[in-house]
């Protein structure tokens, strides 16, 4: 007959169950039954001496995951970014090195990319340079909805679908009816105010002249007669924008600059921006920011982190969650799976959603994937491309083996993109 060998399980858990049981058994075989009584004592306190034991070893098991987890906290870019290898953070070097040709040829003025909050790609097209504060164009309108989402939380703000007259009832608008009395807060972060606006995302932009001629921007927008219900369509519309702008000053007495500045721009430390006013001194809500794309980069990761920076929980996550899982049809037909919410825009079956602003001065969050992008540049962009780009370069959660033939290829292109200048403005504001 066949003998059959046993061997004790890997676990050190059950390899010391295993072998308390051999010794029990091993007593019993050689022992008389006049002596079972008093064995069976000796078993029980050596069974619980070694449950005891494997309840330390468990203990000991759970440290040592807890240590683990501590080594694998949360990065900060606090004051400023820490860098790593693409490979250290699972991502392809070679990959990237394509990607940063592909956005020569998209003009770009800079790409970064952080993985595991450290920077793996900060690229810079001559003649631009890290240290020149980029205009983002309308990347203004998520960060001025991220300085609303605080008054809401704050409770300032008692209410994202408060009505938007409420707030200037000093003032009095041409065509008031029930419909521009609708007009919610919600709706102007959502694009679906139903003013009558003329500027979508076509070339003809005759309402934005207009409002730059204006000395009273507010009014200006708030004169509109009604295009459609509140609520009923998407209509891209920096008045909208630049309404939120205003309802900060009323809320706080204070521009959206300065509210930003304590609140936003002070935990991050982004101290090097410019940010224009309106005739009257309002904080520009729809397009004039300028900022590095180092501090753009702290934005994306702020809303990576739902909202926490450190030890501050700075955003609300609900916020967050609304923004990353944007619901609002944008309608554009080369666009189609584009979607909106609170002034970002979403590839929901992407799981990408972002800041957009005109020749792509982008803030893109990938939160599967643990990624911050920031794009800065000089022309349109694809959205989808990008992303498909900013995630396929992504290889594996934790790090990849070092590649020195790759890192060079990356390094090569950085260089050439760095010295080689293209013949053209770099952050040109929007032409508006």
């Amino acid at each position: 007959m066949a003998r059959v060998r046993y061997w004790p399980p890997r676990s050190r858990t059950l390899r010391a169950l295993f072998t308390t049981q051999s010794l029990i058994w091993i007593h019993r075989k050689q022992t008389s039954l006049s002596d079972r009584v008093s064995l069976q004592m000796q078993n029980r306190r050596l069974i619980v001496s070694t449950l005891a034991g494997c309840a330390m070893l468990l203990a000991s098991f759970g440290l040592q995951g807890a240590a683990a987890q501590e080594r694998k906290a949360t990065v900060w870019p606090s004051p400023d970014w820490q860098t790593a290898s693409p490979e250290d953070e699972g991502m392809d070097s070679e990959a990237l090195a394509g990607l940063v040709a592909y956005g020569r040829t998209l003009s770009f003025d800079s790409l970064l990319i952080a993985r595991h909050g450290r920077l793996v790609l900060d690229a810079y097209y001559a003649p631009y340079s890290a240290n020149v504060p980029h205009a983002v164009n309308s990347t203004t309108k998520s960060i001025v909805a991220t300085l609303i989402a605080m008054l809401h939380a704050d409770g300032v703000l008692d209410s994202l679908d408060h009505r938007v007259l409420d707030y200037f009832p000093d003032r009095d608008f041409a065509f008031v009816d029930d419909n521009k009395k609708a007009i919610t807060v919600q709706n102007l972060l959502n694009m679906t105010s139903g003013l009558a606006w003329d500027e979508g995302l076509a070339v003809s932009r005759r309402s934005l002249t207009e409002l730059r001629r204006s000395r009273d921007w507010v009014r200006f927008i708030l004169d509109r007669p009604m295009a459609n219900q509140p609520g009923e369509i998407f209509y891209y519309n920096s008045g909208n924008s630049h309404l939120l702008s205003a309802l900060i000053t009323r809320l706080t007495g204070r521009t959206a600059e300065d509210f930003a500045r304590n609140r936003l721009f002070g935990p991050l430390g982004i101290t090097d921006y410019l940010w224009p006013v309106d005739p009257v001194g309002q904080s520009y809500g729809g397009w004039g920011l300028s900022l590095k794309p180092r501090d753009m980069a702290k934005i994306g990761y702020l809303y990576l982190r739902h909202g926490r920076w450190g030890e501050q929980q700075l955003l609300p996550p609900q916020w967050i969650e609304t923004v990353s899982h944007a619901s609002v049809n944008t309608n554009l037909p080369g666009d189609r799976d584009l979607r909106y919410a609170n002034q970002f825009w979403a590839l929901p079956d992407k799981h990408v959603f972002m800041t957009v602003g005109y020749q792509c001065q982008v803030i893109m969050v990938l939160p599967d994937l643990d990624v911050v992008a920031v794009t800065t540049g000089r022309d349109s962009c694809p959205l989808g491309k990008l992303a498909d780009a900013i995630s396929g370069a992504v290889r594996s959660d934790t790090a990849l083996p070092a590649w020195p033939e790759a890192a060079a290829s990356l390094v090569g292109a950085i260089r050439e993109i760095s010295t080689s200048e293209l013949p053209a403005t770099p952050g040109a504001p929007e032409k508006r």
